[in-house]
């Protein structure tokens, strides 16, 4: 190790030079990795709703079909504007009564179904836009865009694609300030707890390296989400900068007993090198966990994250060190006194009250306890979405006009009768809260000749040795009235076709409900599991773990439980994502108070004046590191109009702030109250003559603004 330190040193400007000029391929892999926006592609591709989807994909380029509702505007001008938006590119059909009569036909002459369907309230009629990609396919965006051009007063424009398309645009809008707020408020934080006002700039310039080498190598995933494009900086950034301070204060220690600032950085990378690797391991096993779960979004979300921690890592070790040697000189020349307080009074107070305080902070979490499973969450991913977004006004008024809130697509064998068909749509009619149904056996009738109709027409409702049913809702996605509806729709298909499929929004949000519940567990079980045998085999001990992991957990109770007080829900996603990431994130926390800890009893101090000294020489540590995590996520919560992003960011915050305070006034006092059961159940807590090397975190023993 001494050797690869004393290489890195002497090599740095080699090294620095190439750190840069890996930006350029790295910059070039992050914009060239395309952003999926679509939660639901991520459902696990065996289920029904999913393969159906590929099927209407695939061989009835329906999955990107989206609807125009028009209002009091004249035939013609509604058939030349159709006209138009039959020329954009990526645009297959563009469907209305025109296409298989004469639009001067009388309404009134039309089969009920189809009237139903095509002509609604409010003088108002309907045309059908199929586009030839994906829902959320660059050719689907662009189309969409040229679309919104064409239309004209009165016109609103809905569906999947449109929602998608309206939300990477304000996603990619808002990107930037993420950023420019995460840094804003980690710089303020920063400026605060260090001793030189050019230091957090430098570190801002280190984290730029594993950011960008972050963002570029996700091109070798194929395609990242919109959710972890948007929060993998930010978290990034709040993450991993204690590397920086701890790497920036072992120099500066070093550099009183050194001949010369090489000496003294080689010291300090090698005695920082295998401590945050092994710190970090934590937070890259709460990350890795979210790959447990099967909505594929966490693995996306997860592997990302993880990989931008051990590149954070390697940076720090590799990249930083050049950095803080160039700029040593100013580094020194602008030296202020820190403004991060001590806890020194607090200290005092809960190592002469610790009964009181663990006393008091159980009694609180029975009543959070209680709210945390109470806490409303809500699966419409819609309704996370600005109401005012086009796509959203424009499928709202599908449900105002046509009571089409809901679109499911029902496809059966081709081999099934057009009286089979018929007797099947007069079924899905009465279903609770069906408000159309629409297929050409049931429109036609038996005997009717299909050949008669346009091939666009006959495409659309027959393919790949499928028939089509078109079935609207008046429910709202993600509602426990739509799941029941879809229950009763997959029922009545599977008895008339058991090779029958039910999908669209609806049936795969419903998968998505029953899903998300049984990823929140695997996620917790997982990440707890996986946390718990690195300080296991860290501490080598049974009780320390289970202690620093409910501590943890405890934040975590009160972080979910606060929502149901304020009577607030939360978007599916975030509640699943959230454990996962505060326990990985802040357990260092108390890692680092249970080591300086340890070492004051290794010093023959009794457990009341251990609690009493850790806790004062690692308030700093903490208060820096909480607030520089809360700074980097409650900024983008201000500014964000997503309000999944805006409830992730939220929590992310308001955790860190919490974890921090339950680390400083209880673990302290749990650590006192519960010596004599650490002593029995650690292997050598206090016998071992190098005990304190036998704990991988005993850097956090150094009085620093560090986390870890």
């Amino acid at each position: 190790m001494k050797k690869l330190a004393r290489a890195i040193v002497r090599m740095r400007r080699l090294i620095l030079i190439a750190a840069v000029l890996l930006l350029i391929p790295a910059a070039v892999g992050a914009v060239a990795t395309p952003i999926n926006y679509d939660i639901l592609s991520y459902l696990p591709q065996e289920l029904d709703s999913r393969v159906g989807q590929l099927l209407l994909e695939t061989d009835y380029h329906l999955a990107s079909t989206n609807m125009i509702t028009v209002e009091g505007m004249p035939t013609n001008e509604l058939l030349a504007m159709k006209a138009e938006i039959d020329e954009v590119p990526d645009v297959l059909n563009t469907f209305w009564l025109s296409d298989v009569l004469d639009p001067a036909v009388p309404v009134e002459m039309l089969p009920a179904d189809l009237q139903q369907f095509l002509f609604g309230k409010n003088d108002s009629t309907i045309l059908i836009v199929q586009l030839g990609g994906s829902s959320v396919s660059e050719e689907t965006m662009g189309a969409v865009a040229q679309i919104k051009k064409i239309l004209r007063k009165n016109c609103f424009f809905g569906g999947i694609s449109v929602i998608l398309s309206d939300t990477k645009e304000l996603v990619m809008g808002e990107m930037p300030l993420y950023v420019l707020c995460a840094v804003a408020g980690c710089l303020l934080v920063l400026f605060l707890s260090l001793e030189s006002w050019l230091t957090p700039f430098l570190f801002m310039l280190g984290l730029l390296f594993p950011l960008v080498y972050n963002f570029g190598t996700n091109i070798f995933l194929g395609q990242v989400c919109f959710i972890t494009e948007a929060l993998a900086a930010v978290l990034q950034l709040g993450v991993t900068m204690d590397f920086s301070i701890f790497l920036l204060h072992r120099y500066e220690e070093e550099k009183a007993s050194c001949a010369s600032n090489e000496e003294a950085m080689e010291n300090a990378i090698c005695k920082t090198m295998s401590s945050i690797a092994a710190s970090s391991l934590t937070t890259i096993a709460g990350f890795l966990a979210l790959c447990a779960m099967q909505l594929t979004l966490g693995a996306d979300l997860g592997v990302v994250m993880a990989k931008g921690v051990a590149l954070g890592v390697l940076c720090t070790i590799v990249i930083l060190p050049s950095l803080i040697l160039f700029f040593d000189r100013w580094v020194e020349k602008y030296r202020h006194r820190t403004f991060m307080p001590r806890l020194t009074h607090l200290s005092h107070f809960v190592s002469k009250h610790p009964v009181p305080v663990v006393a008091v902070f159980l009694m609180l979490m029975i009543p959070f306890g209680l709210a945390q499973s109470r806490t409303d969450i809500y699966y419409n991913i819609f309704a996370a979405l600005p109401q005012d977004m086009p796509g959203i006004v424009g499928t709202n008024k599908l449900g105002e006009d046509f009571g089409m809130m809901t679109n499911h697509f029902i496809l059966v064998r081709e081999e099934l009768t057009a009286s089979q068909v018929s007797g099947l749509c007069d079924e899905i009619k009465g279903v609770d809260g069906i408000t159309q149904v629409v297929s050409l056996d049931s429109i036609a009738g038996p005997g009717f000749e299909t050949e008669l109709l346009p091939d666009e027409l006959m495409n659309i409702v027959q393919n790949g040795g499928y028939k089509l049913i078109l079935a609207n809702g008046c429910y709202k996605s993600g509602s426990d009235a739509l799941n029941a509806q879809v229950d009763e729709l997959v029922r009545l298909v599977k008895t008339a076709d058991p090779e029958g499929l039910v999908t669209g929004e609806g049936a795969m949000m419903k998968d998505l409900v029953e899903i998300a519940d049984e990823d929140f567990k695997n996620v917790n079980i997982w990440s707890i599991a996986a946390v718990l045998v690195i300080i296991a085999l860290s501490f080598r001990s049974l009780s320390v773990p289970v202690l620093l992991v409910a501590s943890i957990e405890a934040a975590i109770a009160i972080n979910m439980g606060i929502p149901y007080f304020i009577d607030d829900s939360l978007p599916f996603i975030a509640s699943i994502v959230i454990g996962t990431i505060q326990l990985g994130a802040t357990v260092d926390y108390s890692i680092l108070m249970t080591t300086r800890y340890r070492e004051e009893r290794l010093a023959l101090r009794s457990p009341k004046a251990a609690a009493q000294q850790a806790l004062e020489h690692c308030s700093q540590s903490i208060l820096t590191s909480g607030l520089t995590f809360f700074a980097a996520t409650f900024g983008v919560a201000a500014i964000s109009k997503v309000e999944l992003l805006e409830s992730i960011c939220m929590l992310i915050s308001r955790g860190a702030l919490i974890s921090m305070a339950v680390i400083l006034l209880v673990l302290p006092a749990a650590l006192m109250l519960l010596d004599g059961l650490i002593c029995r159940t650690t292997y050598h807590w206090l016998t071992a003559p190098n005990a304190a090397k036998a704990v991988s975190y005993t850097h956090l023993t150094l009085p620093t603004n560090s986390r870890v």
